[in-house]
């Protein structure tokens, strides 16, 4: 049975490890700075290079900076690697994180679970189906909100985060807005501190987004001064829309997931018919994603979802907003 380690084992790490063990994974130890052996039922490794040597399979919760540098050791050591988001700070750092997995043998996967949430999947088949036609815009919004608290966190931290809400969080909508509308070639954008006035991480990006090959249009908000939580994703088709309002997370201060899709009234303007309401109660994105990622290994399928080249597109965009956006 593949050996499996986990570097950062905090509220991401102990997620991953639980949907592991749904699928009998064999986890021989975990490293992390911010605990001790009496809060880990695993064996806790006193650094991280130890822990990748004696394992076949790495997964990496860990903050932000150190998501590229062990990634790239892991693949260089011929391991597979699950990593979170954001994949790195930059692309050239995913260019040759993609060098490396290239020489190797290894499978990567990237922690984009929002593609992985029921609700997702369901719009992606009934776009899929063309049966509402083609998409003709999108509009996804991903706020939160946060208090002085977050200085005390690693988040606030530039050196270890590398940006702000985009990174933290917009980087999801945007994964998502690819998925639905493809590459995104032509940026405008603002990015935006004014509020919390962090050097370096942003509280605020509104970007509008252009697929030129298909004629896409996408708007993208993520921000930390919405003063409630709210995920919000809008898809506008030839014949009528799809809405996805509130999101099943870990933290669970979305509201109820809940699906509209919405065929326009032919004998009415500014009417729609209603044809589909669903709400989402459980989220099983998590295991979802994990599943996917042990079964290209035992398997040896492709991996589908979160590729490098998925991570490529996102964070080429994401430098493309974060240069845009300059005052």
């Amino acid at each position: 049975m593949s050996k499996i380690g986990i570097i950062g084992f905090g509220k991401v790490g102990r997620i991953r490890a639980k949907s592991i063990e749904k699928y009998n994974g064999n986890i021989i130890g975990v490293y992390d700075t911010d605990i001790n052996s009496d809060e880990c039922e695993y064996t806790l490794y006193s650094d991280s290079t130890s822990l990748i040597d004696d394992s076949d399979i790495i997964f990496i919760c860990t903050p932000n900076k150190y998501n590229y540098p062990l990634t790239l050791e892991s693949l260089n050591k011929n391991k597979h690697v699950f990593c979170e988001k954001p994949p790195a700070f930059n692309a050239k750092q995913i260019l040759e994180i993609r060098i490396a997995e290239s020489k190797s043998s290894s499978k990567l996967m990237y922690g984009f679970n929002h593609r992985h949430h029921e609700s997702i999947t369901d719009m992606k088949n009934i776009i899929d189906n063309g049966d509402y036609g083609k998409i003709l815009w999108m509009r996804g919004r991903y706020g939160k909100s946060v208090d002085e608290n977050f200085f005390d966190g690693w988040r606030s931290n530039k050196e270890l985060v590398g940006g702000g809400i985009l990174l933290d969080q917009g980087i999801h909508m945007l994964d998502l807005l690819i998925y639905f509308g493809g590459y995104f070639d032509k940026v405008k954008s603002r990015v935006s501190n004014q509020y919390w006035k962090l050097d370096g991480i942003e509280d605020n990006v509104f970007a509008i987004l252009e697929n030129s090959s298909n004629g896409v249009v996408a708007q993208l908000h993520s921000t930390m001064t919405q003063w409630r939580h709210l995920f919000s994703l809008e898809i506008f088709l030839e014949e009528g829309y799809i809405t996805l309002n509130g999101l099943k997370t870990s933290s669970g201060t979305y509201g109820e997931e809940e699906l509209s899709v919405l065929r326009k009234n032919p004998n009415k303007t500014g009417e729609a018919i209603s044809e589909v309401n669903k709400v989402y109660k459980v989220d099983k994105s998590w295991d979802y994603e994990v599943s996917h990622f042990l079964n290209s290994i035992v398997n040896k399928n492709s991996i589908n979802y979160g590729t490098s080249n998925d991570a490529l597109n996102v964070m080429t965009i994401i430098d493309n907003i974060y240069e845009n956006g300059k005052d």
